[in-house]
This record gives C-alpha cells, sequence and structure tokens, in this order.
C-alpha cells in the first residue's frame, strides 16, 4: 500500500507552515486520522519539510538558510544544494514512508525549485526539470496546496516576526518573479495543485485547505467525511 504525499507551497510569509500544522491537527480533531487508519487506507499522518527533513538535510539547510558567510553562494550551487538535500529526503525519509501507507504533508517539494531557482534566479527550466528528476527518482506529490500571496504582503508579514533568513532577504524583484513561477505552474498542472486564497484569516484560509483535502480524501479512498457517517 502506497500512501500519499501533500505539499504545502507558497512564497515567503504566505502561511503554509503555520497551515500544515493547522491541517496535522484538524486531521485529528475531525476524525479523519481514525477514519482512515480504521479503513486501512493510511498507517500514519507525518510532517516534514524542505530542506532540512532529514539529519543531513538540517545541515544542508544551515547553508541555504542560516549561516552567513561572507562568500556570496552562486545560483547554481545553491540549485544543487537543494537537490541534494531533496535526494537524501526521497530516499531516507518519503520513499520509506510512502511504502508503509503514511500520509506525509510537506512544508516545499519540487515546485519551489523550479519558481525560486528557476523563475526567480532564471536558472534553465528544463535543466531544473532534469535535476528535480534525478533527485526525486519520479515522485512527484498528490497533491499541492499553493497559498496563493502577493509577495509584497508575503514579505511584510516575514519582516515583521524580526530575523529574516537569506532567502527572504533577496528584493521584491525576485519574490514577485518567484510568484509568477508559482502562477505558472498552477496552469500547468491543475490536477495535481490546488489554488488556496491565502489573503483571507488565517481560519478561512484554514478552512479552504480542509475542504481541498476533503475533496481529495473523495477521490483517493471513496469514503465519507466523518462527520457525515451514521
Amino acid at each position: 500500500m502506497r500512501g500519499k504525499l501533500i505539499v504545502f507551497e507558497g512564497v515567503e510569509g504566505c502561511g503554509k507552515t503555520t497551515q500544515l500544522q493547522r491541517s496535522q491537527q484538524w486531521l485529528v480533531d475531525s476524525g479523519w486520522q481514525s477514519l482512515l487508519q480504521a479503513k486501512g487506507y493510511v498507517q500514519q499522518i507525518i510532517t516534514t519539510r524542505e530542506p532540512g527533513g532529514t539529519e543531513l538535510g538540517s545541515k544542508v539547510r544551515q547553508l541555504l538558510l542560516e549561516e552567513p558567510t561572507a562568500e556570496m553562494m552562486q545560483s547554481r550551487t545553491e540549485l544543487l544544494l537543494y537537490a541534494a538535500d531533496r535526494a537524501q529526503h526521497v530516499d531516507g525519509y518519503l520513499t520509506p514512508h510512502l511504502s508503509q501507507g503514511a500520509l506525509i504533508l510537506c512544508d516545499r517539494y519540487t515546485d519551489s525549485t523550479i519558481a525560486y531557482q528557476g523563475y526567480g534566479r532564471g536558472i534553465d527550466l528544463s535543466l531544473i526539470t532534469q535535476l528535480n528528476d534525478i533527485a526525486t527518482s519520479g515522485l512527484q506529490s498528490d497533491l499541492t496546496l499553493w497559498l496563493d500571496l502577493d509577495a509584497a504582503t508575503g514579505l511584510t508579514r516575514t519582516r515583521q516576526r524580526g530575523s529574516i533568513d537569506r532567502i527572504e532577504q533577496a528584493d521584491l524583484s525576485f519574490h514577485q518573479r518567484v510568484q509568477q513561477g508559482f502562477t505558472a505552474l498552477v496552469q500547468c498542472h491543475p490536477q495535481r495543485i490546488t489554488r488556496i486564497d491565502a489573503t483571507l484569516t488565517e481560519t478561512e484560509v484554514a478552512e479552504q485547505i480542509q475542504a481541498a483535502l476533503g475533496q481529495r480524501f473523495a477521490q483517493w479512498y471513496g469514503t465519507e467525511r466523518p462527520e457525515d457517517k451514521g
């Protein structure tokens, strides 16, 4: 039995990490987790992230986001470090858990590389696609939830939080190109990527995500919502 990979994507400050955590709790509180486990569709529900979803990946994350250096990181170096983190994550974490029937909620995956390194940094998209294929061995998300928020609004949110990482320090035009990348991706992959309006309140965003997850569970498992039973 293969599990499912659900990815949360979006520009900086879109709220994806918060919504991922809310979704995990909602799956428990709503009864979805116990229902899917009782029917044998899901063994466990787990969360992870990129970069940094493994022990090795956490060290790569420090290089990519947290450790300041006098030497500027080159765009291709950045791309290859993300690919290295992903290869370790896929082989060492995602694939083993999916093979055991886990439902995985992942903070960023391949679409981020296309948006950030492709559209944002201007690296050739065909090269990124090829590198993603190598790093993932063809593993794609079963569902990507794209939290759509204006890049300027997202940056304002991140800078209000205090310290910002290396990617968040990039100028607005970079983040606007990233947003264009996500917009292009949802147009190319409407079956895999679902747009979530992230301009609304946190609760309203969560409700959109819950509705999207409920629809996918019905498609994947043919099961009713827990609140509809009996």
